[in-house]
């Protein structure tokens, strides 16, 4: 219908140009091309009304169409929404039976409760008749059995608990006894598995400090640079580092004498730069002792930082590190003590795990319990008070304190931790060859362990071997039998235990041996 207005109107514009062109020229025109206009401009206009009459059938024939297709969706959307009302029309009704259903079980139910509850009612009337019956037939009783007894029913019940009790407290009594022998037999069972798996876990260093040290030369040439003229070298050696010179007892080595090992080392590595430079004299030893001091000051922090590191312990106090890496330079018996901590703190920390403890606080215990052994001035109080109150001053744990305190029994224990700290550094001491003995003490320790093996009857000989671990012990066959020997060798065993002080374990072997000899001629 749009286009057939557009083309009606571009059919009377044409006509309106024709009238105005004709105008124009109709003074120079003729009259034949005027019409010839007007011819021209009424075949536009029936062209444009024919044009306009095919699109106009052609959107009659569109509109027809589109009504069709709506109406067919329309009906289709009106059968679809009549089948769900019909299918929700079912289900209300299959509601509907399902409820009335239940609402008759409902009340059938009800009515059967009440019968229920109306038994009931008259059951518990009965029982309450007969619990009646029963409390007046018990009264009775009582009253006979209290005529009977010459007692009233609460001085029976009295007498009656006493007796139970007696009895319950006398049982009681002996099963308590039972409870905590047992604890004790598991408890010793249990701490020697717990010591020992410790003990196995841990593989440490046996390393003896001696009080000498030896500096190897390359000739005994070097010797008379050392001493100087008039000796003064050596002595002023000896002055700046406090350590003893020994240089004729071996050749081609100098002997370094003092018991603090940190002088010892100061006094080797000054020795060896002043070799290796050439310029001995005063002057320049006591330039060279000094520098060595502070780097070895240097070396000892390094030492402790990197002990921290490898134990995994960490916040410690630097002034800590430093005491820690000055362990180094210091033994105990014969043990160095840096060795002897490092083993004590992994002990340590073993021992916690294996209790449910805290492992690294139980390792930073025994890292640190000795060092109190390494002041920087002396004092009058004992390496374990000394520790705590350094530990204390650096804010270490009170738990660290106390069993740096107590692992020599000078405090009271107060944490948990104490005693393993405690236990761990008699391990770590007691170990075979970890610590030293005075030659006396050794060589007696020696003869009283054969002494006490050769007081029993039949005992022929007896030998300490392996440096005292070892006791072997020879008997006469003909006044020890076989089941005499183990007798014998389990009683020496309980005896060395009893009697003797000694570090490790002793092993017991009892010898017996028959001999035939004849000789022939």
């Amino acid at each position: 219908m749009d286009q057939t207005i557009i083309y009606i109107i571009i059919g009377i514009l044409a006509l309106i140009a024709g009238i105005f062109a004709g105008k124009l020229i109709f003074s120079k025109n003729t009259q034949s091309k005027i019409e010839e206009a007007n011819f021209q401009a009424q075949t536009i206009i029936k062209e444009a009304e024919l044009k306009a009459e095919n699109i106009k059938k052609e959107k009659l024939l569109e509109a027809k169409e589109k009504y069709v297709q709506l109406k067919s969706e329309y009906d289709k959307d009106v059968l679809e929404r009549n089948r769900k009302l019909g299918e929700a029309e079912a289900r209300i009704k299959q509601k509907e039976i399902t409820i009335n259903q239940k609402e008759q079980a409902l009340d059938k139910q009800l009515k059967e409760n009440e019968v229920i509850r109306a038994n009931l009612n008259r059951q518990i009337e009965v029982v309450n008749q007969k619990r009646t019956e029963l409390e007046k037939h018990q009264e009775e009783h009582i009253r006979r059995l209290e005529k009977i007894a010459a007692l009233t029913a609460e001085e029976a019940k009295a007498q009656l608990i006493e007796s139970l009790k007696s009895e319950a407290q006398t049982q009681a009594l002996a099963l308590q006894q039972e409870i905590i022998e047992d604890a004790r037999v598991k408890a010793n069972k249990e701490a020697r598995k717990i010591i020992i798996q410790s003990i196995q876990r841990t593989a440490a260093e046996q390393t003896i400090e001696n009080t000498v040290s030896v500096f190897n030369l390359e000739s005994d040439e070097i010797k008379g640079q050392i001493i100087g003229r008039e000796g003064r070298n050596i002595r002023a050696i000896e002055a700046a580092t406090g350590v003893d010179l020994i240089v004729d007892d071996t050749p081609e080595a100098i002997v370094l004498s003092s018991y603090d090992p940190l002088r010892r080392e100061i006094a080797r590595l000054s020795l060896q730069r002043l070799i290796a430079d050439g310029r001995i004299h005063p002057a320049r030893i006591e330039e060279v002792v000094e520098k060595t001091r502070r780097q070895l000051e240097e070396q000892i922090i390094e030492i402790g930082e990197r002990t921290v590191i490898e134990l995994g312990i960490h916040g410690l106090h630097k002034e800590l590190v430093r005491i820690v890496g000055k362990m180094r330079f210091r033994s105990s018996y014969g043990q160095n003590l840096l060795m002897h901590s490092r083993e004590t703190a992994n002990l340590c920390a073993i021992m916690a795990s294996e209790l449910g403890l805290n492992p690294k606080l139980a390792k930073r215990a025994g890292l640190l319990h000795d060092i109190g052994k390494v002041p920087d001035e002396e004092t009058e109080l004992s390496h374990a008070l000394l520790g705590a109150k350094l530990a204390e001053k650096y804010g270490e744990n009170p738990a660290v304190v106390n069993a740096i305190g107590a692992h020599h029994d000078e405090m009271e224990m107060l944490y948990v931790i104490s005693p393993i700290v405690q236990a761990c550094d008699a391990i770590s001491g007691a170990r075979p060859g970890a610590r030293r003995e005075m030659m006396q003490q050794y060589i007696q320790r020696i003869k009283d362990l054969e002494n006490l093996a050769q007081a029993y009857p039949g005992v022929e000989k007896a030998y300490a071997i392996q440096a005292g671990r070892e006791l072997r012990v020879i008997v006469e066959a003909d006044k020890v039998t076989d089941s005499e020997s183990d007798k014998l060798s389990f009683e020496i065993a309980q005896k060395i235990q009893t009697e003797m002080t000694y570090p490790g374990q002793i092993k017991v072997t009892v010898i017996r041996e028959k001999r035939a000899i004849n000789v022939a001629r």
